[in-house]
């Protein structure tokens, strides 16, 4: 699945999503966290909206125990062997969109459809933050400051994608930069 819309000053595209969801049982977190990072490879984020990169995959903390292994649609994700006394993983990836978004737009047409502080830390490039498009939970991955991507809920996709090309053309909120 890709689709594209390129207009004047803002472009987007959907792809497939391959998503693992891993998380640690309570009481477990840092037994799971050194098992995970030395299964992956590498250090994994510290706090909630945290990245790190680990070859083809974005590793995402999405809630204090709860990490998201994010890959390019071609790419098949890392499947770690979750030790079951300390957490479990699950792919989300069929019921997951991603919208990569960018232009020198974004951030006004993104105002327009979700409440996001853009100046603040926790949305700068690098960063990933959970919010809701239209009364739909996303996550917004800052990938620059003129580019993101949204990983939205499958069934959803076309709606939200059809709501913000429309919210392009729609006056609203001025962002800041």
């Amino acid at each position: 699945m890709v689709e594209a819309l390129a207009l004047k000053d803002f472009n987007l595209s959907t792809s497939d999503c391959p998503i693992v969801q891993i998380e640690g049982w309570d009481g477990m977190l840092a037994r799971f966290e050194l098992s995970v990072s030395q299964l992956l490879g590498t250090a994994l984020p510290v706090s909630v909206g945290e990245t790190a990169r680990c070859a083809d995959t974005l590793i995402v903390r999405v809630s204090p125990r709860r990490l998201w292994l994010i890959t390019e649609a071609d790419a098949k994700p890392p499947q770690p062997a979750i030790d079951p006394e300390l957490g479990c993983s699950l792919s989300l990836g069929e019921g997951r969109v991603r919208f990569s978004l960018s232009g020198a737009g974004l951030l006004e047409i993104l105002s327009n459809c979700i409440a996001a502080d853009w100046r603040s830390a926790g949305s700068a490039p690098g960063r990933a933050l959970q919010t809701a498009l239209h009364h739909v939970p996303v996550l917004v991955l800052r990938t620059s400051e003129t580019g993101c991507d949204m990983i939205v809920p499958r069934s959803f996709a076309r709606s939200l994608a059809d709501w913000i090309a429309e919210s392009r053309s729609s006056p609203g909120i001025k962002a800041r930069n």
